[in-house]
């Protein structure tokens, strides 16, 4: 399976020590460039999980319409679209919300961190969403409150 990845979700489940859910659920990441030279900006969460062997960089190679999208979205984003257009990936994760509106009108399956979260506590590799996702704004990962209580009700927790 083809996934490409943002920044955030690499950065969030690195900050709580499960990016390997990313793996077990997605098998190996694509990440563009622009993401990788994100994580690798600044020594925090994701920078060194970001060389993890499941890791993947690639380049784009048409940057045609890159700037188009850098009109609404910053370069990470812009790239993991074109990217995953390219590679005619099965699956993207981006977390914020434009950009998860722009993947997804452009016909890519997108998925959220809290989403993969929840597949992983259904398949059992974790018992429960809440302390991951309370250790997630401990670290410094803002939602508010709406999606906190939404989460936490479709996992059963509220």
């Amino acid at each position: 399976m083809t996934v490409v990845s943002n920044t955030t979700p690499i950065i969030a489940l690195s900050s709580i020590g499960k990016l390997d859910l990313l793996h077990e659920l997605c098998g190996d990441i694509i990440v563009p460039e622009a993401v990788y030279s994100e994580i690798k900006a600044k020594k925090s969460f994701g920078y060194s999980e970001i060389e993890s062997p499941f890791i993947k960089v690639k380049a784009v190679k048409g940057e045609i319409y890159k700037d188009l999208l850098l009109t609404q979205l910053d370069l990470g984003e812009a790239e993991v679209i074109l990217l995953a257009k390219e590679l005619k990936a099965q699956a993207v994760i981006i977390d914020e919300s434009l950009g998860y509106r722009i993947a997804r009108n452009s016909g890519l399956h997108v998925v959220r961190t809290l989403s993969l979260l929840l597949k992983a506590k259904e398949k059992g590799m974790i018992l429960q969403v809440k302390p991951l996702l309370d250790e997630m704004i401990n670290k410094g990962l803002w939602f508010s409150d709406k999606v906190y209580k939404l989460f936490l009700t479709k996992a059963g927790e509220m």
